[in-house]
């Protein structure tokens, strides 16, 4: 009985996405591991392709799903509730909204909320719009971390949440999402396994490009608080390593507790940014350029959605918002699913209204705050963390700066570190679930995926991470790494909200 079990299992396995990308993950990371100058320019030389001459893609696809999301909304289709007509919600609005908010953001959020605009400061295309650094390098981080972004996330959970609560599928995958408009025999065939494997492989890249990222600053805050002699590339692979460790033991035994470490994380999340709004000394000019900044954004941001400087001036929309583009769409791969699953009892309308007010709210609220604290301080000629960076070309000791220069400036470091501990905690169990349920043609309700299985999976998503890391990539190419994996997974978003919508209109239909 229990050896018919077992080949039953075996024979459920989808051997092509299981080991497909496998092949081309553990050979990628091979070749960064060898010929780390060779990889890096190759994989520069295909971003270029995808990012620079058909960067357009990106941003049309960007506008247009954000403008889906409004039309959804506001039309019949915003009254479908994702379950059962009379369903209530099991979450209240702050629980759902931290498990949204926690699964759909990792910890290079805050990364990025202390250092982005000096990024930005350099470039040509801010003294382009007008004004100083100070007028616009604050609004970019708004407009880059916001409505479109989350609007990717969104469209896409309304339509994984009507195809798990409303059609009742079982099938958590792309190719199933895509069903009403690829048909059933291309969904479950050689088609549908195609779109899986594109998707996997966006998966895999969108966890590579925050470990990239995200990790080396819990090694610089590490190395800092403990005062150690190591090199920071060492301690990102062994913070890899105890990652990688800890999320697979959360999925081998089951992470009960996701909602209570969610809410966990937003309170250490906000509790850091009240920190420095009431203490760091910056507080009125946090408000006041964040209010003047989120409208300005508000106001160019159709121009800013359209820009793709055609004459290659400054190069800032292919650096920078194809890039982030491309990296929230890799995200969608797991994301949505989550939200959907989370949303049951919602009306499509509330799913994404909701979504937009916590998710965006809650991201806006960082950048304002934790970024114009050293934008601040750089405004009123107390530092000059512009020229620091220029210097030095070090993100994350400019972050160890820019704490430093806050009140109890250790205590912030280990809030960080905890902070960030829990983003990874509470997103990648998640994820490294997700793809092994994608190596099973089908898997029941109740069932999980074997051990080996998910733990192949857990290795693969930090295998590709230290290739990049011990391979010293640049920003560019770790970046490069998901405006790639992003390229066919746009074309798959598509279809799978051109197939809700005609599933939806079927649906209205016939209740």
């Amino acid at each position: 009985m229990e050896n018919n079990i077992r080949r039953k299992r075996k024979e459920a396995i989808d051997w092509f996405i299981t080991f497909v990308p496998f092949i081309i993950i553990i050979a990628l990371s091979v070749y960064l591991f060898c010929f780390p100058e060779h990889a890096n320019n190759a994989i520069g030389e295909v971003r270029f392709l995808v990012g620079d001459t058909l960067g357009s893609y990106y941003l049309v696809m960007g506008l247009g799903i954000f403008l889906i999301s409004i039309y959804l909304s506001f039309s019949k289709y915003g009254n479908i509730v994702l379950g059962e007509p009379n369903e209530e919600p099991k979450y209240n609005f702050f629980t759902w909204g931290a498990m949204m908010f926690t699964c759909g953001l990792a910890a290079d959020i805050l990364f990025y909320s202390f250092v982005e605009w000096v990024m930005y400061a350099a470039n040509p295309h801010i003294t382009d719009m007008g004004g100083n650094v100070i007028d616009w390098a604050g609004v970019f981080p708004l407009y880059h971390w916001s409505f479109i972004p989350w609007s990717f996330y969104l469209v896409l959970a309304v339509a994984f949440g009507f195809m798990l609560h409303c059609r009742k599928r079982d099938r958590q995958r792309y190719s199933e999402a895509c069903l009403p408009v690829i048909g059933e025999k291309n969904a479950h065939g050689f088609v549908g396994r195609l779109i899986d494997l594109f998707a996997l492989f966006a998966l895999l890249a969108g966890t590579a490009t925050t470990f990239s990222v995200a990790t080396p600053l819990m090694a610089e805050i590490i190395v800092t608080l403990f005062h150690l002699n190591i090199s920071r590339i060492l301690v990102t692979i062994i913070i890899l390593l105890i990652t990688c460790a800890v999320y697979t033991y959360a999925v081998l035994h089951g992470f009960k507790g996701i909602s209570f470490l969610a809410k966990l994380c937003i309170y250490l999340f906000f509790g850091l940014q009240i920190i420095v709004l009431i203490f760091g000394g910056q507080g009125k000019f946090i408000i006041e350029n964040g209010i003047q900044s989120f409208g300005k954004m508000v106001q160019e941001f159709i121009g800013l959605s359209t820009y793709i400087d055609p004459v290659r001036s400054n190069n800032f929309p292919q650096d920078w918002t194809i890039y982030y583009w491309a990296y929230w769409m890799v995200w969608c791969i797991a994301a949505p699913f989550f939200i959907g699953n989370i949303s049951r009892g919602r009306t499509v309308k509330q799913t994404i209204i909701g979504g937009y007010v916590f998710g965006v709210g809650s991201t806006i609220s960082s950048f304002i705050i934790i970024g114009n604290y050293s934008l601040g301080l750089q405004a009123a000629g107390t530092r000059d963390f512009i020229a620091e960076y220029q210097a030095s070309g070090d993100l994350y000791k400019l972050i160890i700066d820019i704490i430093y220069s806050m009140p109890a400036d250790e205590m912030i470091l280990i809030l960080i570190l905890f902070c960030m501990i829990a983003f990874y905690a509470t997103s990648f169990d998640s994820i490294a679930y997700t793809a092994a349920c994608y190596s099973y043609k089908k898997l029941a309700e109740n069932e999980k995926p074997h051990m080996l299985i998910t733990l192949m999976w857990c290795g693969l998503l930090i295998v590709l991470p230290i290739a990049l890391v011990f391979s010293e990539s640049s920003m560019n190419n770790i970046q490069s790494v998901s405006i790639i994996s992003a390229f066919p997974i746009g074309i798959i978003m598509l279809i799978i909200i051109f197939s809700f919508i005609k599933d939806a209109g079927d649906y209205i239909k016939k209740s």
